[in-house]
Formats: structure tokens, sequence, C-alpha cells
């Protein structure tokens, strides 16, 4: 199967070298586009001089920082129209570990998504901070119970998917970002009747640079998991009662 790594960056120029680096010697067969917002710290330009040196090596170029979602749906755009079988998420300031992705990519023989999973049995995260965990592993119990997706770690961001299923989804319609981008997607592949495992992974907290978390991102999530939890319970209600009614009408 042909695969692409879809690295978005914003401003991650000291990391960028080192993770293509790792990713390319653990999945050379693997093709890579780095797709920049228009860092200003000059990311892009750095992604260009490494894709010279190195053909497997791509970069989408867009003009602004339009949101880590935008991202990756203009990069599944991209991949989906030049025929690639598995499309990767893999961030770009080495939190994920390229060493992890070939497990990934081999549980897709069995699965249309495949979460790098943080929270189920084998997995960890390395010097992270105790407010961050707890957030994480709170914000994962609360999308659980609103959607009851059957997944420990819906808010990761180092996945793979089978095209097929990315090709059955409409982008027009998906507009959230960040942590809630990736619930997003897991619930409509679930949705669309697509099969998802959880594979451990260890997560490691970045070296360099700064975090994109931020308040509007954590609020984001919040507002639209529940506002999609509302509506998950007010359908499995009224299934009840239809079942109710069906069976003393």
């Amino acid at each position: 199967m042909r695969a692409v790594v879809v690295v978005p960056t914003y401003n991650e120029r000291e990391a960028l070298p080192v993770t293509l680096a790792r990713l390319r010697a653990a999945v050379p067969e693997a093709g890579v586009l780095v797709v920049d917002d228009g860092s200003p710290d000059g990311t892009g330009d750095l992604a260009d001089k490494l894709a010279i040196d190195d053909t497997a090596v791509h970069v989408l170029h867009r003009a602004r920082k339009l949101g880590l979602g935008q991202a990756y749906l203009a990069g599944f755009t991209w991949a989906l129209a030049r025929g690639y079988d598995v499309i990767v998420e893999m961030d770009a300031d080495g939190s994920h570990r390229a060493e992890d992705l070939p497990r990934l990519l081999a549980a897709l023989t069995t699965a249309d998504l495949v979460l790098g999973s943080r929270w189920v049995p084998g997995g960890s995260v390395v010097n992270w901070p105790r407010h961050r965990q707890l957030l994480s592993r709170g914000g994962n119990t609360y999308t659980r119970i609103m959607l009851g997706l059957p997944l420990h770690d819906a808010t990761g961001g180092f996945r793979a998917y089978r095209a097929p299923v990315l090709a059955g989804l409409d982008f027009d319609a998906i507009a959230s970002q960040g942590y809630c981008f990736q619930v997003d997607m897991a619930r409509r592949v679930l949705d669309a009747g697509g099969r998802v495992v959880e594979v451990p992974i260890t997560f490691v907290e970045r070296e360099q640079g700064t975090s994109k978390m931020s308040r509007e991102i954590v609020i984001e999530a919040l507002t639209r998991v529940t506002v999609w939890g509302a509506v998950h319970h007010a359908h499995q209600t009224a299934d009840a009662v239809r079942r109710l009614f069906g069976r003393t009408g």
C-alpha cells in the first residue's frame, strides 16, 4: 500500500528536520507531506530545502494559519488526488514517535482507522505535566460518555486512515479544529460504518518550540462535543420511543 504521512507545521523549524529524519528511517517506503501554514520562522522554506534532498518529501504551502483541522483536510485532499492508499496524521514536534508508526500501519490490515493511543494498556506519556494528563484523560472520558464512542483516545493526533474511508467523508461539512477535529473524524468514520482500532503508543512531551494548546481549543472541544452529545442522546431517545411504540402498537 502506498502511504503518505501528513505533517502540519507552524513554527517548527528546529524540530522538523529531526522528525523527518526519524520518520524516513522508520518507514522509508512512505512519502511525507509537510503542510505549512505560512510559518513566520521559515519552517516552510526549510521544508522546501529538505524536499530537494529527498524526493519522498513534499510540501504544501498555505498562506496563513487556518487551524489544524483545515491543514489536515488540505493534506488529505492532496493525498487522495494522488492515489495514496494510506494517509497518516503525525505531529512535527517529536511528540509522536516515528518508531511507533509501523505498528499503526500493520493494524490497518483489519481496520479503516488506527489510532495511536496513550490511554490503552501499553500506552504511556513521557514528561507530560499532571494537569495535561488529567485534561486529556478527562476529555476522552467525557467524549466517550457523551458520544458513546468505544474509544479511549479519540483526541490523539497520531493515526492512520485507509484512503477509501476518507474519500467517503464530506470534507466541506467538517469545521472543527484542534483536539475537536480528531474526535470529529473518529466519530464520522464510525458513523460511516468504518472499523476503528487503537494501538498503544508512547507520547513524548515536545522538547523544542511551544505547545499549540490554548484555552480556545479546549472551549471549542467542550462546546462541540456537548452539542454532538445532545444530538446523539436525542436520537437514542427517539429510537427507544419508536421501538417501545412499535412493540405496543
